[in-house]
């Protein structure tokens, strides 16, 4: 039973949540991912745009639960998200009018967009904080475990237990029902065709009698509904910190650059391995190995390649190495 015990403490503390950051990361690249291949900049503004939908996904969640409102065993943040995503479509719109909106008139480089993004970065970071404060916010509520370690024992009589969090479980099918949606609109309606068309052709697009500023304002809609997806999951699945959406940045970027910037489906792949690459190499793997390696030669350390603290620079590795051997990325990237 050792090896089953062994496969189910991998599971627990690197499958599982393996999977429910890289769902998190792919919502996210995703939006970085549009943004890049319709209106061709890199969004650096986007971490904190996912922090501000979170905050008001959040703020939603706290008027409901003083009302008495909540959702049964499901958290109550899943009531406040159509909420939160209105917020924060309210945000990119207007910031897209005070600040993209100028430089699209000027045919500005995508150097300048970039920059001016990171000023709203900036912007977003200070409103957010202003508005919520620095400190963690735990918003959770509802059933904590899909299944317990305890239960999961008792079930298989094995020594190991199997913990699922219910966030876990959300986030992998709100996940899969958000891409499964944002494919069928890209690929089945007339403006997701009108979006690719722009995508792939700005002029040609054009001279097919497509409205510009309506592709921008779709892809703005779908890019703040993506990213308050994204940061209420993440919030739900660990907690919610302004610094935390700022660093997630880095990750989501990778993800977007592996699978392949301006690709959804290598957005999607990009997630989940760079959110793997994470968890794995920053895993130790004592209790695993001590399941499958004789009692005497059973690890006295850790057995971690790299700290938790060091998580990101994973990311980082994994980016740098892209960039310099396949910077096209997985997927090979520049088109919806």
């Amino acid at each position: 039973m050792e090896p089953l015990d062994a496969l189910v403490a991998f599971a627990n503390f690197v499958l599982v949540p393996g999977a429910a950051y890289g769902a998190q990361l792919a919502l996210g690249a995703l939006g970085v991912t549009l943004i890049y291949g319709i209106l061709r900049f890199s969004n650096f503004a986007h971490g904190d745009t996912m922090a501000f939908g979170t905050m008001a996904v959040i703020l939603t969640t706290w008027g409901l639960q003083s009302a008495g409102i909540g959702f049964g065993p499901l958290p109550t943040a899943l009531l406040a998200l159509p909420v939160g995503i209105a917020a924060c479509a309210v945000l990119v719109l207007l910031t897209d009018r005070a600040v993209y909106r100028f430089y699209r008139a000027k045919k500005a480089a995508p150097v300048i967009f970039v920059i001016a993004s990171l000023g709203v970065m900036f912007v977003y970071n200070g409103l957010v904080r202003f508005i919520i404060g620095v400190d963690d916010q735990s918003f959770a509520d509802g059933e904590r475990f899909l299944i317990s370690a305890r239960d999961f024992k008792e079930m298989t009589g094995l020594e190991e237990g199997l913990a699922i969090k219910t966030t876990q479980g959300i986030t992998v099918v709100v996940a899969v029902i958000v891409v499964v949606v944002l494919f069928w609109f890209l690929n089945r309606t007339r403006t997701g065709k009108s979006m690719r068309a722009y995508s792939d052709n700005e002029d040609l697009a054009l001279l097919s009698g497509i409205n510009p500023e309506r592709v921008v304002v779709y892809t703005w809609l779908i890019v703040a509904a993506l990213a308050t997806i994204a940061g209420t999951l993440y919030g739900l699945d660990k907690s919610f910190k302004p610094f935390t959406y700022f660093q997630l940045l880095l990750p989501i970027f990778a993800a977007a650059i592996v699978g392949g910037l301006g690709s959804p489906l290598g957005a999607i792949a990009g997630g989940f391995v760079i959110a793997f690459a994470e968890v794995t190499i920053t895993y130790p793997l004592k209790k695993v190995l001590g399941y499958l390696m004789p009692e005497a030669l059973e690890p006295d350390g850790l057995v971690q390649l790299l700290s938790t603290d060091y998580k990101f620079a994973v990311s980082f590795v994994i980016l740098i190495i892209v960039l310099l051997f396949r910077p096209t990325g997985l997927f090979a990237g520049k088109s919806v």
